[in-house]
Parts: structure tokens; C-alpha cells; sequence
């Protein structure tokens, strides 16, 4: 248990960044995601919207308690009370953290802004964060504290995404696109001054650090202007090409 929880420091080597051990962990946590996705989607689909939002409300007190004892945890593992400096909800798959409460608790434009936004970025988050998080899984061996709550918190965001969707909930309304991107520039804008006050590397503004990123900060030779902005620009990029796909479905199944 010491050795799972990483007290004293992890022992064992890393098993690897694309290894056969990091491919089957972090699969059994997608097949899981995906089932109850799906199971709970079709289960509340006909079900009153107060009934559908309790699944949605239970969601996001799980995320954040379990992020919330995970940065407890490190600060007590490290014996260093200011550890959470490097641990606050400024990732870019922290998003859900802030953005699933707002979907659970909020009303009008804003809940469905957010509910819309958790489903944009849940999979997506969710396969990055596991199947690409080199960060993760080039540094410490697969079977640990840090990597089993990492794939819980990413796997929990891309369920959210599956059951929002699956569960009629979701609204994709062309005037909320405006607060998508409002949301993702206020945590871009506060993720780029905590980088530079801390430092750090919040949203991976900095660099890539073993994550797909890499390609960009390779692309432009780390240029401390042209990388974060494209970053940036990838994020708003994806935004604006899921609503395409999404109305390009939506109008190709309302010709059948």
C-alpha cells in the first residue's frame, strides 16, 4: 500500500508511455466509462429533467472531491503544505471541475452553455488524458496513486460527456457558443499568469511535457509567443469544428 500510494517515493520503474501495462489500465477505465455512459444515458433519457440533472449533480461532487483529496493527499505524501501551487484546477482537463458544478447547479444559458461545453471537451479530455498523458505514464509506474486518480478524473469527465449527450440533456445551441469561449478564455488568461507567477505549466501553455503538444512546441522551437497562442488557438479551433460536425449530423438525420 505504501508502494501504491507512493509514500516514501515510488520504488518501481516506469512501465512506459504507450506500454502494454499503461494501454490495458487506462482501457479497462474507458470500457467502464463507456458502459455507464451509455447504461445511465438510455436508463434517465425519458426521465424528467430534475431526475436527469441528480445523475449530473452526483457527477460533479465526485470530480471534485475526488480532486479535492488528491491535492490533500500530495500536500500530506510530500510533506509540503504548499504543494497545491502545482496542483490547481487550471489544466486543461480540469475544465469539467468548474464547468460540471455549472452544469449541475446553475440555470438558464449558463447551465446549458456549460452542459454543452462538458460534452465538447468530456471525450476528448478524457482519451487525451489517458491514452496521451506521457506526463503520467513516461514518469511513474502504471499502478499508482497519481496515475489511478488521473484516468478516474479524465474518465469521469468523458462519462459525462457520453450520458449528457445519450440522455438528452445536451442542447448545443448556436448563441452559447460565445460562452464556451468565454469560459475557456478566462481559464486560458488565469492558467497563463499562474504559469508565469508560479511557474508552472497550467493548459501546457509552457511546453508539451511528453503530451501531443510537444508537436506544436517542436513546430515553432518553443517560441514563447507563437506556442500558447497556438494552443489557444487549437482549443477555440476544436470548438467551433465540433459545432460544424455536430449541426452536419444533426441536418443529415433529419433528411432520413
Amino acid at each position: 500500500m505504501r508502494e501504491f500510494f507512493g509514500i516514501g517515493g515510488y520504488q518501481r520503474p516506469a512501465d512506459g508511455f504507450m506500454s502494454w501495462q499503461h494501454i490495458l489500465f487506462v482501457s479497462c477505465f474507458m470500457a467502464v466509462m463507456i458502459f455507464l455512459g451509455i447504461f445511465l444515458g438510455l436508463r434517465y433519457k425519458h426521465r424528467s429533467e430534475k431526475e436527469k440533472n441528480k445523475v449530473l449533480i452526483i457527477t460533479a461532487i465526485l470530480m471534485d472531491s475526488i480532486e479535492l483529496f488528491k491535492i490533500i493527499f500530495i500536500c500530506f505524501r510530500n510533506h509540503d503544505p504548499m504543494a497545491w501551487k502545482l496542483m490547481l484546477p487550471l489544466f486543461f482537463c480540469s475544465i469539467p471541475l468548474i464547468a460540471l458544478p455549472l452544469g449541475a447547479f446553475s440555470k438558464g444559458r449558463v447551465k446549458e452553455a456549460a452542459i454543452d461545453f462538458v460534452f465538447i471537451f468530456g471525450l476528448l479530455i478524457a482519451f487525451m488524458g489517458t491514452y496521451g498523458a506521457g506526463n503520467n505514464f513516461g514518469t511513474y509506474p502504471v499502478l499508482c496513486f497519481d496515475n489511478f486518480v488521473s484516468c478516474l478524473t479524465h474518465s469521469i469527465a468523458g462519462f459525462a460527456a457520453l450520458y449528457l449527450i445519450i440522455s438528452g440533456m445536451v442542447t448545443m445551441k448556436k448563441q452559447n457558443i460565445g460562452i464556451s469561449f468565454a469560459i475557456l478564455g478566462v481559464y486560458c488568461v488565469a492558467a497563463y499568469i499562474a504559469d508565469i507567477i508560479i511557474p508552472y505549466n497550467y493548459m501546457f501553455l509552457m511546453r508539451g511535457d511528453g503530451t501531443p503538444y510537444d508537436i506544436f512546441y517542436n513546430l515553432v522551437n518553443g517560441n514563447k509567443v507563437l506556442y500558447p497562442l497556438i494552443v489557444v488557438a487549437l482549443f477555440m479551433l476544436y470548438i467551433v469544428i465540433f459545432y460544424a460536425v455536430f449541426y452536419l449530423i444533426k441536418k443529415a438525420r433529419a433528411k432520413k
